[in-house]
């Protein structure tokens, strides 16, 4: 039986990528009552490159939707602290309670992706994985109104639709077929070998800096904690005929002295992976009958461990300017998306240079908590204008 098999000739939106932006968007628009059919070219519930660290409002945003309680009963443990290890100081952050946010969590992509599937077919979507976009379908005066899809074993079937969305990652093809601009390039990018360990007893986010380094220690499920090692790019290139073993273990040892001396006693579950880095872009996010959310639209370095919550912040921000129906609203979607990602990009972006002194460190994640407070007041003022209640605060 094909993954194409019984779909309909036209959605009111078709979602390419349906991992965390796109089953998120999916769900939203389903919500909004439109017709959607999200396609991923992967297999349903499996991995992908990820720091699975959520924020406070990527936390707010899942309890919303209803979706937080299944998250945690999955065994997402709660992460009730945030430590900032410096080589002269140790910050250590408790996470107080508020409403909708019990705790922050930072879910497996194996849970976390699964269940916005789950839940966006629960609102009505049609989810089809092991499907990639072939083609885009182009209507009267350019515009976009249609896919071609092929599945796995080569067949092919034209969907008609009034947008298209690319929540395709980011070597998003969507974003290349229609050529979205680049609106703003970052100019750095940090190296990443990370891998995860059972046997290790972590209690909270846990973040090493020292100069030119960063290394972070996240619990997630099956009782493991993803251990990351981030360092220049040339570092890891340099370093690639040692092997990724090596070159965690050496970072470890230098950032995080004191998770280095416990691996002895742990175990690696699996192998490590390693991302070489990728310079930061917003990418203008829409056009005619086109628009694109999560990594395809808004990347930044990973060493902030920001990126799920934007990819769920802007899927709420998105779906509600796609249910307003006219591109006016898409241009807002734009404008919304930028107010709350340029200084947050800027600041990443400073970091991931790993050229700072722990003074100037200081002061940019500094600068990065208020960030996050001013990013959850934003969308909540937006959601009140709409007439949907904010339920925390920043």
């Amino acid at each position: 039986m094909s993954a194409l098999d019984g779909l309909e000739p036209g959605y009111d939106a078709v979602v390419v990528g349906a991992r965390a932006a796109g089953a998120a968007t999916a769900m939203l628009l389903a919500g909004h009552g439109l017709r959607v059919l999200a396609v991923d070219r992967g297999t349903y519930g499996s991995d992908t490159l990820s720091t699975h660290a959520l924020m406070r409002l990527g936390v707010l945003q899942l309890a919303r939707w209803g979706v937080l309680e299944r998250i945690e009963a999955m065994g997402t443990p709660r992460v009730s602290r945030t430590v900032f290890h410096y080589p002269d100081e140790v910050v250590d952050i408790p996470i107080k309670p508020q409403e909708g946010v019990p705790a922050l969590f930072a879910p497996r992509r194996t849970v976390l992706d699964r269940v916005l599937v789950d839940a966006a077919i629960e609102r009505g979507a049609v989810v089809r994985h092991r499907v990639r976009l072939a083609d885009l379908v182009g209507g009267a005066g350019g515009r976009v109104d249609g896919v071609v899809l092929q599945d796995d074993e080569g067949g092919c079937r034209t969907v008609r639709t009034r947008i298209v969305i690319g929540a395709d990652g980011l070597r998003s093809r969507v974003a290349s077929l229609v050529e979205a601009p680049v609106t703003r390039s970052g100019r750095h990018a940090t190296a990443t070998v990370y891998g995860y360990w059972s046997g290790l007893d972590i209690d909270g986010y846990h973040w090493y800096w020292s100069r030119g380094l960063a290394a972070g220690a996240i619990p997630t499920n099956g009782n493991q904690v993803l251990l990351f090692a981030g360092m220049p790019a040339r570092r890891l290139a340099e370093g690639a005929a040692a092997g990724l073993a090596a070159i965690h273990e050496r970072v470890l040892a230098e950032c995080a002295p004191e998770i280095a001396t416990r691996l002895g006693g742990a175990r690696l579950v699996g192998s490590l992976r390693g991302f070489p880095g990728h310079p930061g872009f917003l990418r203008r996010p829409w056009g005619p009958g086109w628009a694109l959310v999560g990594d395809a639209g808004y990347f930044k370095d990973p060493i902030t461990a920001h990126g799920l919550s934007d990819a769920l912040r802007d899927a709420e921000l998105l779906a509600l300017a796609v249910s307003e129906g006219d591109e006016a609203a898409l241009g807002g979607y734009e404008l919304a998306r930028d107010a709350v990602a340029e200084r947050f990009f800027e600041l990443t972006d400073r970091i991931a240079a790993l050229e700072w002194d722990m003074r100037e460190l200081k002061t940019l994640h500094r600068a990065l908590s208020e960030e996050m407070k001013r990013e959850v007041r934003e969308i909540n003022r937006i959601r009140d204008v709409r007439g949907e209640p904010a339920t925390a605060t920043g």
